[in-house]
C-alpha cells in the first residue's frame, strides 16, 4: 500500500470504529457500561466480551462494545467517545502499550470509574485491575518444561507485544523457572506480537538458526500454534515440547489433539463477570482492590477436554 493510500484509509478506518458505536442504541434509564476491547479477532478477549455482556443483562446493565481492532490510536478515539456520552463506567483492555494511560487520564477528569482487564497502563493504572496471576502461571508453566525436558535443553521464545503487561509478567514468571533451571538454554527471543502468522514466520527462523530448539514457548497460544506450524514443516528429526498461554478454543483443542504440549488456560469467564461486578461497586462509591489476580490452569492432553467443555 502506498504512503497516500494509508493516510487516506487511516482516517476512515476510525471513522468507521467510531461509527459502530454510534450505531448502538443507549437506554437512559439503564446504567452505561462502555467496554473497549483491544481486538475481538482474537478468542481470548471475545471470551470476555461475552461474559461482559451475559454478566451486565443479569445486573440490568447496558453494555456498547468497542472494538479497536489491536490500533491504540483507535481505541483512545472510542474511550473518547463513551467519555462524551457519559457513560457510567468504562471496562478497558488496552490494544497496547503505547498510550494506553490516556484513556484512564482522560476519564479519571471525567471522573468516570475504569477497570483494566488483562493489560494495566504502566504509569496510569486503572481504578482496578482484574487479571490472570501471569506470573505465578508462566513460572508454573516453566516448571513444567523442566520436568518434561529433564530440565536440559535449548529454549525459543516467541514474545507477546513488548511492554504489555502479560508479556512482562509471564517473561518475569517464565525466567524464574529458567533461573531454577540452567539446564533450560534460552537461544532464541523474538516478539511475535501475539499473531500466530508471525509466530510461525519467526519460529522458521528460528530453526535455521538453531535446528537444535527442543522447546517453543509462545507467551500466547496463538504464537504456540504457529510454532507448532514451524516444527512441522522443518521435520527436525527430534522432539520439540511447544507450550502456550491462554486457554483459547483453538490453544485447547491444539493441547487435547497433541499439536500443542501444555498452555496455561485463563479464566477469561470469570474475568468478564469480575469486570461488570467492580463496576458496579465503583459506580456505587465503593473501592474494589486496586488488583485482582486469578490463578490460570496448568492444562496438557489430560484435561483439556474438560475446559472445552467448561471454559471458566
Amino acid at each position: 500500500m502506498s504512503r497516500p493510500t494509508f493516510f487516506f484509509f487511516a482516517p476512515v478506518v476510525a471513522i468507521l470504529a467510531l461509527a459502530t458505536i454510534f450505531s448502538q442504541r443507549w437506554d437512559k434509564d439503564q446504567p452505561r457500561i462502555g467496554l473497549a476491547v483491544a481486538n475481538l479477532q482474537a478468542d481470548f478477549f471475545n471470551q470476555i466480551k461475552q461474559s461482559v455482556t451475559k454478566e451486565a443483562a443479569k445486573q440490568g446493565t447496558q453494555v456498547v462494545v468497542a472494538d479497536a481492532r489491536g490500533d491504540a490510536a483507535t481505541q483512545v478515539n472510542q474511550i473518547e467517545d463513551f467519555i462524551t456520552k457519559k457513560v457510567d463506567a468504562i471496562i478497558y483492555i488496552p490494544a497496547g502499550a503505547t498510550a494506553a494511560g490516556v484513556p484512564v487520564r482522560d476519564a479519571r477528569k471525567a471522573h468516570i470509574p475504569i477497570v483494566a482487564v488483562d493489560r494495566n497502563p504502566p504509569g496510569a493504572p486503572a481504578d482496578t485491575f482484574i487479571a490472570s496471576n501471569s506470573v505465578a502461571g508462566a513460572k508454573k508453566l516453566g516448571q513444567y518444561v523442566a520436568k518434561t525436558t529433564g530440565g536440559n535443553a535449548p529454549v525459543a521464545i516467541l514474545q507477546g507485544q513488548i511492554g504489555t503487561t502479560p508479556q512482562v509478567d509471564r517473561s518475569k514468571g517464565f525466567d524464574q523457572a529458567l533461573k531454577d533451571n540452567p539446564g533450560l538454554q534460552v537461544v532464541a527471543k523474538q516478539p511475535a506480537d501475539w499473531d500466530q502468522d508471525k509466530g510461525f514466520a519467526i519460529a522458521q527462523n528460528m530453526l535455521q538458526v538453531h535446528p537444535d530448539i527442543s522447546v517453543f514457548w509462545g507467551q500466547a497460544d496463538a504464537m504456540a500454534l504457529g510454532a507448532a506450524q514451524a516444527v512441522r514443516v522443518a521435520n527436525v528429526g527430534h522432539k520439540v515440547t511447544v507450550v502456550g498461554f491462554d486457554g483459547d478454543f483453538a490453544g485447547l483443542r491444539a493441547v487435547r489433539d497433541g499439536v500443542v504440549d501444555a498452555t496455561m488456560t485463563q479464566q477469561t469467564q470469570r474475568m468478564g463477570r469480575m469486570a461488570v461486578q467492580s463496576s458496579e461497586e465503583l459506580m456505587n462509591g465503593k473501592k474494589p482492590p486496586a488488583e485482582q489476580l486469578l490463578p490460570a490452569f496448568l492444562t496438557t492432553k489430560a484435561d483439556a477436554a474438560k475446559y472445552l467443555a467448561n471454559h471458566p
